[in-house]
């Protein structure tokens, strides 16, 4: 029997909304408040899982 490597991704996404002065900023407030944890993704976040063979 062969051993093979299989990866597993799931994936989450939100949509936040937030008030800024163009889209670069509110990507940049964004990232801010996912660094600090103040948004978390979550199970109810869940959109969907591929399953793959992993090749290096």
């Amino acid at each position: 029997m062969e051993t093979f490597k299989i990866e597993i991704q799931e994936f989450l996404s939100r949509i936040v909304e937030i008030e800024a002065e163009n889209a670069n900023e509110a990507v940049l407030k964004v990232r801010r408040l996912y660094r600090n944890e103040e948004i978390v993704l979550d199970s109810d976040d869940y959109i969907t899982t591929e399953i793959d063979e992993y090749v290096e």
